[in-house]
């Protein structure tokens, strides 16, 4: 059932909200128009997961303008993907904002607490695919996962990625992060029980092409169970490892 359904139905069974109130909550205009964005308000019922704000391409006070409208509407948490310093600077003027400069992740809110049936690891080929990796990170934080780092464990020194067994092992969903030739993807399909979401990276010499080359292994992979989203995309990875490790919770 949609989480946030659920929240509403169990506050009226515990005597915290009337039957009134519930039907408001539910019944909500479904967006808010504020002239250069119609801002989501039902996605959280609909989807399980809120509206998030994509920052590139978007002024700092159209930001800041967006986060009013959502916060106006009872959105605890809010996230920012793609948000650069100097905006990250003037919406923290209006908001007080927790900035990961290097995933370029901000978020307004308090974290959740982990709900979901397991824990998410995230692992990456190398040091270089970290930003992308905490993109991935902070999103399936910022949805209520519980979230495991492996960092570095590259097929360059397959032997850091076997010291890990336990973690991977332990995974509920995995998402691996890789540029280059992208196989860590497909070693880690081999090895795991869960699904792997692949994620390549434009990280890499001039044939890796951007991450083109990185893109089209993890396509080509033949570990079954492997799903691939777009190049440098950690966001998508986190908020789909986050369906999936919420698929029974709820």
């Amino acid at each position: 059932m949609n989480s946030d359904i659920k929240r509403i139905l169990e506050k009226v069974r515990d005597g915290n909200l009337s039957v009134e109130e519930a039907l408001l909550a539910i019944k909500k205009q479904p967006f808010e128009d504020i002239g250069y964005a119609r801002v989501d308000m039902h996605r959280g019922i609909r989807q399980g997961a809120a509206e998030v704000i994509y920052g590139a391409g978007k002024t700092p006070e159209q930001i800041t303008g967006i986060v009013d409208a959502m916060k106006r509407n009872g959105q605890e948490t809010i996230l920012i993907t793609r948000l650069s310093p100097k905006s990250a600077r003037i919406v923290s003027l209006e908001h007080e904002m927790d900035y990961h400069e290097e995933a370029g992740i901000g978020i307004i809110g308090e974290m959740p607490k982990p709900d979901g049936i397991g824990k998410i690891v995230v692992a990456t080929g190398g040091t270089s695919d970290i930003p992308v990796a905490e993109e991935a990170a902070l999103t399936a934080q910022v949805h209520g996962n519980e979230v495991v780092r492996l960092y570095d464990v590259g097929v360059a020194g397959l032997h850091r990625l076997l010291a890990c067994m336990d973690d991977i092992m332990d995974a509920s969903v995995i998402i691996a992060i890789a540029g280059m030739e992208g196989a860590l993807a497909s070693v880690i399909g081999g090895l795991a029980d869960c699904p792997v979401i692949a994620v390549p990276t434009s990280v890499g010499y001039g044939a890796s092409f951007q991450g083109v080359s990185a893109l089209l292994s993890m396509l080509n992979s033949c570990a079954s169970g492997v799903s691939v989203v777009n190049i440098d995309n950690g966001y998508g990875a986190g908020y789909l490892a986050s369906r999936i490790n919420h698929m029974e919770a709820h």
